[in-house]
């Protein structure tokens, strides 16, 4: 038997547990993250150890499919890491997007995302769109309305760019997002990479400071800011319950 972990990191939920050997659990990913038959969840992250730095992980979406990165998922990964004692509550943890640094304290956590990188401009449906990538690539626009997310063009647009599509507003200073992800195929509650991206364009063009509030379509409030060109990500993770498999 395997005891396994559910989080929710903002809305986003995830499966975890660690392992001595990497394997590939992508079929074990789509069996507990089904929603209806298994323990549902937006993906499943494996801790395995690294020879440099504190564990690396395999990390899966709902589909089955790996992805490259996950902000929410390194918050829940972290605080796992730490209550496991897989992990100082200062670690570094490779992805494989790269190398990511967490800081644990209590049940909020702090990560610190890989550089942000805005690769092109892209006009579709009368909406000016950013191609960033923080980790993973996020369609970003601030011309859609944010009580209105359409949910077939983001599917289109998903396909077109092999992304994931978000819609963004400011509003009194603080940001809310809402994203369409890739490898779920539907909105989530939250998606840390894709606040970022929205984040970051915003800071671009002067929408909002260094240091900001976030608030995804879960409706929980996230802190992200821009320190000598990283984009750090913070907010509140918790541990929904234990179970074996």
């Amino acid at each position: 038997m395997r005891q396994v972990v559910k989080y929710s990191a903002n809305g986003n939920d995830f499966v975890i547990f660690h392992a001595f050997i990497k394997e590939d659990f992508s079929k074990l990913a789509k069996k507990l993250c089904h929603r209806q038959e298994g323990i549902g969840a937006d993906g499943l992250i494996v801790l395995v150890p690294h020879e440099d730095l504190d564990f690396q992980w395999c990390f899966y979406n709902a589909d089955g499919s790996s992805a490259e990165m996950c902000g929410n998922g390194t918050r829940a990964c972290a605080h796992y890491a730490v209550d496991n004692n897989l992990a100082p509550t200062t670690m570094r943890f490779l992805t494989l997007a790269g190398e990511i640094k967490c800081v644990v304290d209590g049940l909020r956590v702090q990560s610190d995302l890989t550089p942000p990188v805005i690769e092109k401009k892209i006009e579709e449906n009368g909406k000016s769109w950013w191609l960033i990538n923080t980790g993973v690539p996020h369609l970003v626009t601030f011309d859609a309305d944010i009580n209105d997310f359409d949910i077939n063009e983001a599917r289109v647009l998903r396909h077109k760019y092999n992304c994931n599509v978000n819609i963004s507003s400011v509003e009194d200073g603080f940001m809310r997002v809402r994203t369409y992800e890739r490898g779920v195929e539907d909105e989530t509650l939250a998606c840390g990479t894709g606040m970022a991206a929205c984040f970051y364009r915003a800071n671009q063009e002067k929408k909002v400071e260094n240091h900001t509030k976030v608030i995804p379509t879960s409706g929980e409030k996230l802190f992200l800011g821009l320190e000598d060109g990283i984009i750090t990500f913070t907010g509140d993770v918790r541990k929904v319950f234990v179970t074996h498999i």
